[in-house]
């Protein structure tokens, strides 16, 4: 499966540490110290889930070497969708008027963009579609509540688009080799580890202690389980990329594996955690940093729990 252009969209608002002072108490150091978070991105008036989600796929078209009429599989990948009926998939054929294809909609918490890759690949496999989009909207602020102490401060917004192929279209083409995905509802605190109900306060983490124990735990299972197929060594990756949640997961990520930061590539800082759409839009916005050759693990932990991880080769 290859990966013929991508795009994002990171909306210009910023919501700076100082800012949650009056609103849950939590000092800008102590945010910065515990989640490596300076100021997270969020959507401004008339801005949301689709119209994000649709700037991305805007972006990436400048790079597609084919008509985005050829596509015949869209799968929008989320937890934060503005509409769970009539969701960002069907919002994007109906603007490009795009006939006899298949729209779905993917929902693992931030997992969500790699079981998206792996709905993608079974189409291809099975024959039922040669070329896809799949765009991750996460309109966090939409749904958060700012004055929980325990999560509150965490959350941006923002939205990536890959156009995918079951062959290559051009040289510039990168390669997902290997996608790795699995449930993981029966460790731990599972289901209610981070949830996500609109009517009972929006995004909760009520134990983020647990969460964090397995996000490391779990983000480098996953990263095995797609190199070792191609009998590598996480260590022999050029580059990294977690989910952008905290950034002492990612160093301790970097610490397990006994990796230099400077593997690894994050955006967390300025944007928060832009949820199932973090890392694919960390990889989007390095897509010009990497050389002909690169393999870059990708890897994800998401509420429910789950995780999941893709290997790229430039």
């Amino acid at each position: 499966m290859f990966i013929n252009s991508t795009g994002f969209y990171i909306p210009s608002g910023r919501v700076y540490n100082d800012h949650f002072l009056n609103v849950n108490g939590l000092t800008s150091d102590w945010i910065l110290k515990r989640t490596g978070i300076n100021s997270r991105s969020k959507a401004g008036d008339g801005e949301g889930h689709n119209s994000m989600g649709l700037a991305a796929i805007e972006e990436a078209i400048k790079g597609l070497p084919y008509d985005i009429k050829d596509i015949d599989l869209i799968v929008s990948a989320s937890y934060s969708p503005y509409d769970t009926v009539a969701t960002l998939a069907h919002i994007a054929q109906q603007r490009y008027d795009i006939p006899d294809m298949k729209a779905v909609y993917a929902s693992a918490a931030c997992s969500s963009f790699v079981n998206g890759l792996e709905i993608v690949e079974g189409y291809f496999a099975s024959g039922k579609a040669k070329k896809a989009l799949i765009v991750s909207s996460e309109h966090n602020t939409y749904y958060s509540n700012e004055t929980d102490p325990k999560c509150g401060h965490l959350w941006g917004d923002g939205a990536v688009a890959f156009f995918l192929s079951s062959e290559r279209q051009s040289d510039d083409d990168a390669e997902i080799k290997h996608i790795y995905t699995r449930g993981l509802g029966n460790v731990s605190k599972g289901p209610e580890g981070v949830r996500l109900r609109p009517k009972e306060g929006g995004i909760a983490m009520p134990d983020g202690k647990d969460v964090f124990i397995h996000a490391c735990r779990y983000m480098v299972q996953a990263l095995d389980g797609v190199v070792t197929p191609e009998k590598l060594l996480i260590q022999e990756l050029d580059y990294i990329v977690c989910h952008q949640a905290n950034k002492r997961i990612v160093a301790n990520v970097a610490n397990q594996l006994g990796m230099s930061d400077d593997k690894f590539l994050n955006n967390i800082e300025e944007l928060g955690n832009t949820g199932s759409a973090s890392a694919a839009i960390v990889f989007a916005q390095n897509r010009d940093k990497f050389k002909k050759g690169d393999r870059v693990g990708l890897t994800v932990f998401g509420g429910g729990y789950s995780c999941g991880a893709f290997l790229v080769e430039i």
